[in-house]
């Protein structure tokens, strides 16, 4: 069976779709904590409005390995993904790419704000 292009994709109907914005922060925050590997209720997300598109403000701690664990294996850096600014960096565009799949919006921009430190000893945070 050869599938065409106009019988996958879903028919427009008339009328308006909104997304609340309640709905557009929890997509936001959850996307956030699997980026970026903190508990979900610890990720903070407000909207603003840039030239008709949405631009996304996070705050959030960030894992890193303790000092002993990287004193002792300055590898460990690499094992949670790289420094903060390179991993908080690529997850910008992650982010940005993944919200708006899932909500069909426009994003402009990603912020992201560390908001403090969540201590790693052997792949565990506490």
């Amino acid at each position: 069976m050869i599938v065409t292009a106009a019988a996958a994709a879903p028919e427009r109907l008339a009328g308006h779709n909104r997304i609340s914005t309640q709905a557009l922060t929890s997509t936001a925050c959850a996307v956030a904590a699997e980026v970026l590997r903190v508990p979900v209720r610890e990720v903070r997300a407000s909207w603003f409005d840039e030239a008709g598109l949405l631009a996304l403000s996070l705050a959030l701690p960030i894992t890193v390995p303790s000092l002993n664990r990287v004193a002792a294996d300055p590898a460990a850096v690499g094992v949670l993904g790289g420094s903060v600014e390179d991993r908080v960096h690529r997850a910008k565009g992650e982010i940005l790419e993944r919200v708006a799949q899932l909500s069909g919006s426009r994003l402009s921009r990603v912020d992201i704000r560390i908001t403090g430190a969540r201590v790693s000893e052997r792949g565990r945070a506490k």
